[in-house]
This record gives C-alpha cells, sequence and structure tokens, in this order.
C-alpha cells in the first residue's frame, strides 16, 4: 500500500494527504447541504436578496433568519475552494481516470449550483424548478463519496483478502465450557435471573427505543402524552426481548462456536431451551398486549418486527447471503414506524424516512463489527461481508452506506420541521463517523474497526437525540 508516495502537488504530497482532503470535500459539501437545508426551511434566504453578498431588505426578517443566509453563502464560498482544491490535486497527481473525472465532474456542477443559487436569491424560488438546488447538491456530495471511496480502496486495499472457504469449521471446539452453577441459591437465582435479562439483548435496547421515541416525537410534536410514551417503549422493549429470546434459542448450536457468543445462556446450556422459548412467548404476548392498548397497527408492526428478526433474519438472511446486514437493516428500521402509528394509527413519510435512516446505517454500523470478528464469523460459518468478498470490500462499503446514510438526514430534515439543533448535531457527529471510517482504510486493526463502530454508535443516538429535542424541547414542552 503506497499509501506516502510523493505523488501529488505540494502541500499535498502524499496520497494519505490527499485522502484527507478528500474527505475534508465531502465532510464540507455535505455541510452545506445540512445549511442549505436549514435555510430553505426556515425561510432564510428571503432575508438575502442580492447576490453574491447578503444585503438585508428594507423590511428585515429575524437577525437568526439573516445569520443563516449569511452563513449558507460563506460556507458555499469556503466548500466551492476544497472543491477546487480537490479537482486540481486529482489532475496534477496520481489517481484513478474514474476517480479523476468524479471529481472534475463535481467541480462543474459546483459551478452549476452556484448559479442556480445565485437565480434563486435575484429572482425568486418560483423562477427554478423545486429542488434542483438541493438535488445538484445531493448529486455532488455523492460523487465526491464515491471519489473517496474508490481512492481509498487503491491506496489501502489489498486483493484476495477474503476467506477462501468461509464454511462452518465443524471440528473446531466450543471454545467455553459448560456453566457450572453456584452452591448457594441466592448465587443460583442472581446468574439465572442474569441469563434470562441477557437473552433479552439489552444492549439493542437503549437505541431502539430512542428510534421509537423519535418517530413518536416527529409525529406528535409537543402533544406527545406520557402513556403512549409508556406503553409504546414498554411494549417495545418487550418485543426486543423476544426476538434476543428467539434468536438465542435458534443460534445456540453456532453461538457455542464463536468466542463473542460462547457465553450465550443457551450456548453453555445455563437456561434451557424448552424456558427459553416459554420465555420469549411470553415476551411476544405481553408486548403484544401493551400495544393493543394504543391500536392495532403498532401492535401488528410489533409482530412484524418480531418475526421479521426471529425467523427472517435469523434462519433466512444471516446464514445464507452476504446481504443479512443489509436487509436486515429493517429490523432496526420497524421501531420508526411503531413510534409513528403509536400515535397516529397509520404509516407517514417523515416515518418513513427516519426508517431510511435507520436502514442505510445499520451496514454501515455491522460491517465495522464484522470486520473485527471476521474470523469468529467464518468459524460460525455466517457469509458476513469480510468474510465472502474481504475486508477491502467491506471498507469500501462502509463509506458507501455511510454517505447514502447522510444523504438521508439531509432528506429527513427537508421532510420534518427539524432545525439548527438537528442540523449542528448531524454535521459534528457525520464528521467523526467518516473520519473514523476513513482512518479505518488506513489503520486496518481490530481497534480502528472498533472505533468505527463506537463512532457509528454515538451518531445514530446522538441524531435521534436532536430529533427529540428539535421535536419535543424547541417547540414546546410535554403536556
Amino acid at each position: 500500500m503506497a499509501t506516502e508516495s510523493d505523488s501529488f502537488p505540494r502541500p499535498i504530497g502524499t496520497r494519505r494527504r490527499f485522502s484527507g482532503l478528500l474527505t475534508a470535500t465531502a465532510l464540507g459539501v455535505y455541510l452545506l447541504l445540512i445549511v442549505g437545508a436549514t435555510t430553505s426551511l426556515t425561510d432564510a434566504a428571503a432575508a438575502c436578496s442580492t447576490w453574491p453578498t447578503c444585503h438585508a431588505p428594507a423590511d428585515p426578517l429575524s437577525q437568526t433568519q439573516l445569520a443563516i443566509a449569511w452563513g449558507h453563502r460563506i460556507a458555499a464560498v469556503l466548500v466551492g475552494l476544497l472543491v477546487a482544491a480537490t479537482a486540481v490535486a486529482a489532475v496534477r497527481g496520481d489517481v484513478s481516470r474514474r476517480v479523476r473525472w468524479t471529481l472534475l465532474a463535481s467541480a462543474g456542477l459546483y459551478v452549476v449550483q452556484v448559479g442556480v443559487g445565485a437565480a434563486t436569491a435575484t429572482l425568486g424560488p418560483a423562477a427554478i424548478v423545486p429542488g434542483l438546488h438541493l438535488g445538484l447538491g445531493l448529486v455532488i456530495f455523492t460523487a465526491v463519496v464515491l471519489a473517496l471511496a474508490w481512492d481509498l480502496e487503491l491506496a489501502t486495499g489489498r486483493e484476495n483478502d477474503a476467506i477462501d472457504s468461509p464454511e462452518p469449521l465443524e471440528d473446531t471446539p466450543a471454545p467455553a465450557a459448560e456453566c457450572t452453577l453456584p452452591s448457594s441459591r441466592l448465587a443460583r437465582a442472581r446468574l439465572t435471573a442474569f441469563a434470562y435479562f441477557k437473552m433479552m439483548k439489552p444492549r439493542l435496547m437503549w437505541l431502539l427505543c430512542l428510534v421509537a421515541a423519535a418517530g413518536m416525537a416527529l409525529a406528535a410534536g409537543p402533544a406527545l402524552d406520557r402513556y403512549t410514551i409508556v406503553a409504546t417503549l414498554g411494549g417495545g422493549v418487550l418485543a426486543i426481548g423476544a426476538s434476543g429470546t428467539f434468536n438465542h434459542v435458534l443460534e445456540r448450536d453456532i453461538d457455542r462456536k464463536m468466542s463473542r457468543t460462547a457465553d450465550r445462556p443457551l450456548a453453555n446450556e445455563l437456561v434451557p431451551v424448552r424456558n427459553a422459548l416459554a420465555f420469549g412467548v411470553a415476551l411476544t404476548v405481553a408486548s403484544l398486549g401493551v400495544f393493543l392498548t394504543i391500536n392495532r397497527l403498532a401492535a401488528a408492526l410489533g409482530l412484524a418486527a418480531i418475526m421479521f428478526y426471529s425467523v427472517v433474519y435469523t434462519l433466512v438472511l444471516k446464514p445464507n447471503t452476504v446481504q443479512n446486514t443489509v436487509i436486515g437493516g429493517l429490523a432496526g428500521a420497524l421501531p420508526a414506524l411503531i413510534g409513528w402509528a403509536a400515535v397516529t394509527n397509520e404509516i407517514g413519510v417523515p416515518a418513513l424516512a427516519l426508517a431510511g435512516v435507520i436502514f442505510l446505517w445499520t451496514p454501515a454500523h455491522f460491517y465495522n463489527l464484522a470486520l473485527a470478528y471476521k474470523d469468529d464469523y467464518a468459524r460460525g460459518g455466517f457469509p458476513m461481508m469480510p468474510v465472502v468478498r474481504g475486508e477491502t470490500e467491506t471498507r469500501k462499503h462502509i463509506i458507501y452506506y455511510l454517505a447514502a446514510t447522510l444523504v438521508s438526514t439531509v432528506a429527513l430534515a427537508w421532510l420534518t420541521d427539524l432545525g439548527a439543533i438537528y442540523a449542528a448535531t448531524v454535521a459534528v457527529f457525520g464528521g467523526v463517523f467518516l473520519w473514523a471510517a476513513v482512518r479505518l482504510h488506513f489503520e486496518q486493526t481490530e481497534a480502528a474497526a472498533f472505533r468505527a463502530f463506537h463512532a457509528s454508535n454515538a451518531f445514530l443516538g446522538a441524531v435521534l437525540v436532536a430529533v427529540l429535542i428539535d421535536a419535543l424541547v424547541v417547540t414546546g414542552s410535554l403536556v
């Protein structure tokens, strides 16, 4: 991997610095998209009817709108310089033809986008095709990220880094022995209780409950009532617990082969299969009962989430297709629909947009874990992306799905009344996530994979909290 060759013009010099410039350009274009969406939603463009400078109209709007408009103009200049610098470096540097032409096309489209923005400011929004300015920005961002992914693949990739025979290793002994119960009754009771709690996969609960809460907040805003919150989140916790329990039951034999799962309660036979099944059924019934106190649609979606994760993902997708993580993202997206349906008894476009964010985020998030546990997944016979197609392809797809996730957050802002807090949050944490994903290409270690994994968790958690704050706190308080 010749990442430090002096094959680029000064002051860049090295390929790693060029990748850093590409990353900064991608982040700049993304920030400009967020600022642009905020400018449109707050009608801040009306505060600036001149171009290229921004003069307040005779009947000035709020200072906040004027500041947003000025921020958009300044950001456009700075990002334009980044786009131009990247295009020049690509022309003069040692890059592939598709990277060079993609970046040149991006620079050309950026000039067109500036022209569209100038026409919008001076002639009014009615003079331009609706959404053209934002659409051009999305195309430019996509092109820059594609160039980044292709350049990183060339700079840091390796050929044939997949596992030759990604089949389960039948002769591999179980990494952990059967669990030995303590002699004390109290200690046994505590150990057993914790085992049942562990089967419910509590680590998933906080994030999925945040997804459902964000769906409720988008639907109801400050009018969200406390019973809906408690019942939706309570039913969600029970549904997640049921899904996790069935997953433990169905994967118990494979779990014994994998070091990260060998200590699960059914893998080490701490909990009998019959008892676990009964526990899962009880959680399912309880979950549906709670959801039915809200409405039937929420209950139907809750049942769909349990069935999809337990049957479709665990039995069909995970052991049979390399796209298991991608399609399996539907399981994590369903809580957004459940939260919205709990309030409105229907499925709305903003709920689908939020679900889209979760769906696209899932591969960018989980592929990092798949990289860290590549050998473990091969031992279990799971056709995960790093096992079947290799680490280089997986790292490239992380960039792809991360870019799609960032685009979806812009779409969510466009379709809702989310404001400055949301915009700032997705820009900052999206930048952290992208930077961690780029570092993963150069460091290629288990620690780097976990760093990107935690950055993805922080990104989604922060974005969902920002949705809650913008929808509930900024626009009002709970009734």
